[in-house]
């Protein structure tokens, strides 16, 4: 009976870094949609390049990087301890926050110039969380590779809808 015990605690204890880090990041794209109005009249009257992907494509891309996002959080969590442990969930918290805080630069403030500079701080930290995540994980490291190289296209397409709505 014990035994058992233990095991389940041991599965548990396991299981909570992928919980605690799926939680996060579905609050954070829930946060980041609430800004999000790809058809509110001031987004459609912008000037956009003709390489930007339709409106429908955005959740169909980012519901598969959240995913890897949340796995790789949970995945790199469970090979650290003590304060490694807090200082990469905090990096994660970090770039969550990067990451919904975009979306209310550009669409909350109807700002394609602070969608850039939002863009550009999300680029440096997916950096600095990749090579963070790589010292104790590898594998989780390679799973944000998807996620830095998408916010890399947003960061362009930011830009070239700054430039043409100035």
């Amino acid at each position: 009976m014990r035994q058992t015990w233990t095991i389940r605690m041991a599965k548990a204890r396991h299981a909570l870094p992928y919980a605690a880090a799926t939680a996060a990041t579905a609050a954070a794209a829930w946060t980041g949609a609430r800004a999000t109005g790809p058809a509110s009249r001031w987004y459609r009257s912008l000037d956009r390049p003709a390489w930007q992907p339709p409106s429908w494509a955005f959740p169909v891309v980012w519901t598969p990087l959240y995913a890897s996002l949340a796995w790789s959080a949970g995945h790199a969590l469970n090979r650290t301890t003590g304060r490694d442990r807090t200082a990469l969930a905090a990096a994660y918290g970090t770039n969550l926050a990067l990451n919904a805080g975009w979306t209310w630069l550009f669409f909350g403030l109807r700002s394609p110039a602070a969608g850039v500079a939002g863009s550009l701080l999300l680029d440096a930290d997916n950096l600095h969380l990749i090579r963070r995540t790589a010292r104790h994980d590898p594998a989780a490291a390679a799973a944000l590779a998807p996620y830095a190289a998408w916010c890399l296209f947003a960061t362009a397409l930011s830009t070239s809808l700054a430039r043409r709505n100035p």
